[in-house]
């Protein structure tokens, strides 16, 4: 049984950085690509970034370009997403999600989701 496990939200004030994990287990994940994705509250779930497993490939939406970096550990089994120069804006319920590949954008092709951390942005 897949399991995706994100943890790492808070409470940040405005310029700061979080750190969020993705912590995979159940299979492996070669040829997978691990999405984040973000849902603010009364909008829909928002492609965030993602990254070819096996390639370490990236896609980042244009709002967070610069400024997020997604990467994985094979050895651990986890994903992360490295948020800096955070904005008020970036506020929502963050999840990560697995599928085969090879879409990264649409949240309808993935096969597999974690429950969701909550990053609060201050201003």
């Amino acid at each position: 049984q897949v399991q995706l496990v994100e943890s790492g939200g808070g409470l940040v004030q405005a310029g700061g950085s979080l750190r969020l994990s993705c912590a995979a287990s159940g299979r492996t994940f070669s040829g997978y690509v691990m999405g984040w994705f973000r849902q603010a509250p009364g909008k829909e779930r928002d492609f965030v970034a993602a990254i070819i497993w096996s390639y370490a490939n990236t896609y980042y939406a244009d709002s967070v370009k610069g400024r997020f970096t997604v990467s994985r550990d094979g050895a651990k089994n986890t994903a992360y997403l490295q948020m800096n120069s955070l904005k008020p804006e970036d506020t929502a319920v963050y999840y990560c999600a697995a599928n085969y590949g090879p879409t990264w954008e649409l949240p309808t092709m993935y096969d597999y989701w974690g429950q969701g951390t909550q990053v609060t942005v201050s201003s």
